[in-house]
């Protein structure tokens, strides 16, 4: 059931542009200009694309966008479902699946998350080397979809390393300071607590946020290189001695966002 509505997503993506992408993009909170840039670009709202769900968080445009930048096709995922929202794992992911059907090799996933490193500031740009997943679920819950693939499979390097290194490098000619560290991935919508915020610094976590984590699991499984980028937008509760709130995320992260754009239209020239 499930290959048979993917198949028929694809046919209408196809059915739509002739594009190939080379790479797909998912833009966070924030940060969905990259796609506004993109050149002779194919608008294709999510509620018209069949098996999608609608994006209802703020911040998410809720559309993908293929088109051309630097002189390849990539598409672009301008924003993202959420389990806040009372989506599945299997609704969250669907996208990452069809990206794979669509035949796109590269998928660089980008939000905008709270910082548990008190060494990192609004505004820095961290390149994800590894997460924990601390969301309660799992999009490989249930019978496993053969055809994706296996049963059990190693999350060992979900991040592509080679995909990591040219990230860097596209940071260092952009003179970017890109962090580096583990990604929390936590349910929301709530905040998190002072007391949980201390228990993922302990456990190795540097950024925490409440997305991206279903879609490296799902990616891993079906085989995607997976490259992974947040924008510190606050540093997390408990660490300074202020409230937190989503605008805060939108607002830095759109602030950040002509940077941000700047880094990945680098990235995706050499990838």
């Amino acid at each position: 059931m499930l290959e048979k509505q993917i198949r028929e997503t694809v046919k209408y993506i196809k059915g739509k542009t002739g594009i190939l992408p080379e790479a797909a993009i998912v833009l966070g909170s924030g940060l969905g200009g990259f796609a506004d840039s993109l050149e002779d670009a194919v608008i294709l709202p999510y509620e018209e694309i069949p098996g999608f769900a609608v994006s209802m968080a703020p911040g998410h445009k809720g559309q993908m966008v293929l088109g051309k930048k630097k002189g390849r096709y990539v598409l672009c995922l301008q924003g993202r479902f959420h389990y806040y929202e009372g989506y599945t794992m299997a609704q969250i992911v669907y996208p990452v699946r069809v990206i794979k059907a669509l035949g796109t090799p590269k998928l660089i996933l980008t939000n905008s998350c709270g910082g548990l490193n008190p060494n990192f500031k609004p505004g820095d740009f961290m390149l994800i080397t590894d997460h924990i997943n601390f969301m309660g679920a799992n999009p490989l819950t249930g019978p496993n979809e053969d055809w994706l693939g296996c049963r059990f499979p190693d999350m060992t390097k979900a991040y592509n390393q080679e995909l990591a290194g040219k990230a860097r490098a596209c940071a260092k000619t952009l003179s970017i300071d890109l962090k580096e560290g583990v990604y929390v991935g936590y349910g929301g919508p709530s905040f998190e607590t002072p007391a949980e915020i201390r228990m993922f610094q302990m456990l190795g976590g540097s950024a925490v946020g409440m997305s991206t984590v279903p879609e490296v699991i799902a990616a891993s499984h079906c085989g995607l290189e997976v490259l992974a980028l947040s924008c510190i937008t606050n540093l997390a509760a408990g660490i300074l001695d202020q409230p937190l709130s989503g605008e805060e995320v939108i607002e830095t992260a759109g602030k950040a966002g002509r940077k941000f754009t700047e880094l990945l239209e680098k990235i995706v020239e050499i990838i």
